[in-house]
């Protein structure tokens, strides 16, 4: 019964793998989630959520800092 909620709840996000018809890599998806955590990770104190996206954008997508501010991590 517990496993058949589960799946209940998640049905969209499992059914998005079949409709994606394994055009994405289960690995780089695992690979872009674990930067995303770690990204969160070093960003924690910010106080707004404008400031932790903007380190998420640097971490993903490997932008670079202006040269007056600190960094981030």
């Amino acid at each position: 019964m517990k496993v058949a909620k589960t799946l209940q709840l998640h049905r969209e996000l499992l059914l998005n793998w079949f409709r994606a018809r394994g055009e994405i890599s289960s690995g780089a998806v695992e690979g872009l989630n674990t930067n995303a955590k770690l990204a969160m990770r070093k960003a924690r104190g910010f106080r707004s959520y404008a400031v932790m996206e903007t380190a998420l954008f640097h971490q993903l997508g490997h932008l670079p800092e202006p040269k007056l501010t600190h960094r981030l991590w």
